[in-house]
């Protein structure tokens, strides 16, 4: 049976350029997002690569949506389909913050998004990791705490360096079974999030961080890493 990539938030942005990458490279996709009839962009790829691209709906902060994948991806991947790569890529940045009109909702809504929603989504697909798997959380350098030298974004930054210990409690989880599980920074991404100004293009730091990917080796399980495989710091 085949290996699979699983991307989540695949309907724009770097998830899209991680299927495109992926397809092309001759891998079979499961892209989630949590609107797929509204992802125009996706669904054109699935027509061009019938039975090597399924959509599936993914909320994934929502157990009950997480509950749903788990028991449609046997149907997508086929009984015996392994995942060989996922990539948590589904992710939140709420702008305009400022110290002092700092708000509770927006915390939480980011620390489950970007932390909480990973963590308990590669638990739920462990049973189909294949042996050696990787595990790829996009994270981002402000998420390092040692790398912090002003204030801003306040709710992405704590919720990225807590995926980055997310990331360090799932190695250990998985590391018996060879999976390797690192948080990557892609770079400042010229994307809805990262906006037009930003220095890298979708295609280049994908390309990079799928470079990353490749050559990692069961030492690299649990590390901080940039899309030019540079170690950045917790």
């Amino acid at each position: 049976m085949p290996e699979w990539t699983l991307v989540t938030g695949a309907n724009r942005g770097l998830g899209l350029e991680f299927v495109r990458q992926r397809l092309a490279a001759g891998a079979p996709v499961v892209a989630t997002c949590r609107q797929p009839g509204r992802a125009t962009a996706l669904n054109a790829l699935a027509g061009e690569h019938p039975g090597h691209l399924k959509v599936l709906p993914l909320d994934a902060i929502d157990p009950r949506s997480r509950a749903e994948l788990v028991r449609e991806l046997p149907l997508a991947i086929g009984k015996g389909g392994r995942i060989d790569l996922l990539v948590n890529n589904a992710g939140v940045l709420h702008g305009g913050e400022r110290f002092g009109h700092l708000d509770g909702d927006t915390l939480e809504h980011s620390l489950r998004t970007n932390a909480v929603a990973p963590l308990l989504l590669t638990q739920a697909l462990a049973p189909w990791l294949a042996g050696g798997a990787r595990v790829a959380n996009l994270s981002s350098q402000l998420g390092s705490i040692a790398g912090t030298t002003r204030f801003g974004t306040p709710s992405y930054a704590i919720s990225k360096a807590a995926l980055n210990m997310a990331t360090v409690q799932l190695a250990h989880a998985l590391r018996e079974r060879g999976v390797v599980v690192v948080a990557l920074h892609p770079g400042w991404v010229r994307t809805n999030m990262g906006g037009g100004q930003a220095s890298e293009a979708p295609d280049e730091s994908v390309a990079g961080l799928l470079r990353v990917i490749d050559g990692l080796s069961a030492s690299d399980s649990g590390q901080f890493l940039d899309w030019t495989g540079a170690r950045l710091p917790w």
